[in-house]
């Protein structure tokens, strides 16, 4: 998968280039063609909307990620050059409500470039009506259908190569369909059906295979939990015999060890997929894939 280099200051952008094609020219760069080849340069606001348009923009695009392995985009501070990136792009990828320093910096500097994710995909509410769970990539169904909509987007910027990213968005929805079955089928038969998480970033999981999500914490995954939050998850968790209680990759597992400990279950990673661990070379199909194993195996499956 392409990643766009940071842009560099705009006085320097034309040496930038120029070092980039004598490189290129002498065999000092053999990998992926610079970011000027691209037909568009995107900046993705985190991992998964990323990956869609990398998947969805082929060779013609150069994908330039905001949040690097190891970062919770929750968290997420923007540099100056990330800024820049933004104000550069020619297409901007982002969630409204779920990085507040990427809203501010696409109002101020890409106002007629920003893609919001969801003016294409249908948002659940979340308990209790606090607002929009953004985490629809962990339906595949929503997920191809915001790479449909990617399509139409980059093929109104680049018509020349509209076949290519609908062909391409296509050949992704396949492989989100067949991982859709996948979960269909490997979540039919359970002993359980409620799933204990440090954070409340499955509702859209849930809702697709008709699982029970029991939250810690809210869709913010720092928020520190109270005791009685705690206490009422331990209840539940006894009540529906759970075996497993899950965390994240990027997100500290004192609080699902804590209820473990209780409760007497093991801990588990069930991954939200916003962003990847450092060192990884696992992509969202396979991590979705290594989700459903540990569900399979935390739920009793057959």
């Amino acid at each position: 998968m392409r990643r766009r280099p940071p842009a560099p200051a705009p006085g320097r952008r034309r040496v930038w280039l120029a070092a980039g094609a004598l490189l290129l020219a002498t065999g000092g760069c053999t990998a992926e063609p610079a970011a000027g080849d691209a037909a568009l340069e995107v900046v993705a606001a985190f991992y998964p909307l990323a990956y869609a348009a990398e998947r969805v923009g082929g060779e013609q695009v150069a994908v330039d990620n905001l949040a690097p392995p190891g970062v919770e985009p929750h968290d997420l501070e923007l540099t100056p050059s990330q800024v820049a990136d933004i104000a550069g792009a020619d297409v901007v990828i982002y969630l409204a409500g779920f990085q507040p320093a990427v809203d501010e910096a696409v109002a101020a500097n890409a106002d007629d470039t920003a893609v919001n994710a969801a003016d294409s995909v249908p948002l659940l509410e979340t308990a209790g009506n606090h607002g929009p769970d953004a985490h629809f990539w962990l339906d595949p169904d929503r997920l191809a259908g915001f790479a449909t909509a990617l399509a139409a987007e980059f093929g109104e910027r680049d018509p020349d190569h509209a076949d290519a990213y609908q062909a391409n968005a296509a050949a992704l929805a396949d492989d989100l369909a067949a991982l859709d079955q996948a979960y269909a089928d490997g979540l039919a038969d359970c002993e359980r059906r409620e799933i204990v998480v440090s954070h409340a970033a499955f509702g859209y999981l849930a809702d697709r295979y008709q699982l029970t999500q029991i939250a810690v914490s809210g869709l913010t995954p720092e928020a520190e939990p109270s005791p009685q939050a705690l206490a009422e998850v331990v209840d539940q968790a006894r009540a529906h015999g759970a075996t497993t209680i899950f965390f994240e990759v990027l997100v500290s597992p004192e609080v699902a060890q804590v209820i473990a400990d209780e409760v007497g279950a093991d801990t588990a990673v069930l991954d939200p997929i916003e962003g990847l661990a450092p060192d990884r070379t696992d992509d969202y199909l396979s991590l979705m894939r290594n989700n459903l194993a540990t569900l399979r195996t935390a739920l009793g499956c057959s």
